[in-house]
Order: C-alpha cells, then structure tokens, then sequence
C-alpha cells in the first residue's frame, strides 16, 4: 500500500483469495486509507511559473524567469534561465537547478560529518523516491532523496547523519541510535518533523 491505494500481491502458486485478505486486514487498509488521505490535503499546490513560491533548505523563495548566463539564487528567490526553461519547461528547468544545488551540498554535508564520523562512503547518488529519503548500501553508497534540499538544512543534517551511521551500524538498534544521537542530539525532534512534514516536500504530483 501506498499514497496512491491498496494493490494486493500474490504468488501465482498460492491459493489465496485477494478479496478474503482485504477483509482480514480491513482495519488496518482503512487506517492507512485515513493517513494518506491526510498526507495528500497537505501536498502544496504548486503551480510552475514565475512569482510561485518554492522552498529551498527550508526557506521559501519566489521564483523569477528571466535572460540570465546561469540559474542562481539569493535569499529570496530562484532565478532560473529564461532560455533554459523555453528549451524544456518551468517544471524541468526548476528540477535540475534542485539536483544541481543538492548534489553540491549534500556531498558537502557528506564529507564533513563522514569525516567527523571516522567513516567514508563510496559515492552520493540522488534518487527521487516517493516514500524513502534516504539509504546506505553494503558497498559504501549513499542514495539520497534530492527533494530533501527542499528541507531546513539540520533536517537535512538529520539524514546525512542517519546514512552515515549506518557504515558502522547496520540496523536501527541502539547502537545505532546512540551513534546518531553523538552528533545530532535531537534527533527524534528531526525525524519526527521529517514525518509530519513530508508532505510540504512534494516537488510535483509526479511524487505521488
């Protein structure tokens, strides 16, 4: 189950009927039903043109189109290229500018607490996955969610930390927990708002 309904997965050897285990776990398809019906009322409305608002390391910037060499950014707004968004769209031009800016300080992030944390990965890797932020492979890859740039940065911290631990400690068990918590005490605050507040971090419905 996820954001988008219920799919009922069964082995082509199994006798099973879909709609006897509907019934069965009812309860809880309701529950989840009831949560993410919640979880959609609080996707941002966006629309992708010039003078939308969209948030950049927790901050919320007005976007401007204009005849610009490159995209940039200050405090207040995300200017994009004018040429590249008539060479794609709005949509597209405003994606890559995120990808770009998250790869730059995620690695950033990265490298300084991987060096605070005595650990080194293998490379950062953005993916745009609708229900993880985060995930660290046996080999030493870190695979981030880019859409998390869109966060307060120590939400952001939050995660990298998160990631890291898991080249020393695999699993979410205390070790692991007491690891986190070494460089980002309020931890449980961060990964609670990272819950509550997902939602606001839906770039477009293709997220959905």
């Amino acid at each position: 189950m996820d954001i988008r309904g219920v799919t009922v997965v069964i082995p082509e050897s199994e006798a099973i009927q879909a709609t006897k285990i509907l019934k069965e776990n009812a309860a809880w398809v309701v529950d989840k039903h009831k949560s993410y019906e919640s979880h959609r009322e609080k996707v941002p409305d966006r629309t992708f043109e010039a003078g939308e608002q969209f948030p950049f390391l927790g901050v919320d910037r007005e976007l401007v189109i204009e005849p610009r060499q490159r995209n940039a950014m200050d405090e207040e707004t995300i200017m994009l290229r004018q040429s590249a968004v008539e060479q794609s769209s709005v949509k597209r031009a405003l994606e890559n500018f995120y990808r770009r800016e998250a790869r730059e300080y995620l690695t950033g992030r990265a490298d300084d607490y991987a060096e605070k944390m005595g650990v080194a990965y293998e490379k950062i890797e953005l993916r745009n996955q609708r229900t993880r932020w985060g995930s660290c492979s046996t080999s030493g890859t870190i695979s981030l969610n880019w859409r998390i740039i869109m966060a307060p940065s120590e939400i952001v911290d939050y995660l990298v930390v998160h990631e890291l631990a898991h080249l020393t400690e695999q699993n979410h068990g205390e070790e692991f927990w007491q690891l986190v918590s070494e460089f980002v005490p309020e931890y449980q605050q961060r990964a609670d708002w990272l819950e509550q507040n997902s939602a606001k971090l839906i770039f477009s419905e293709d997220d959905l």
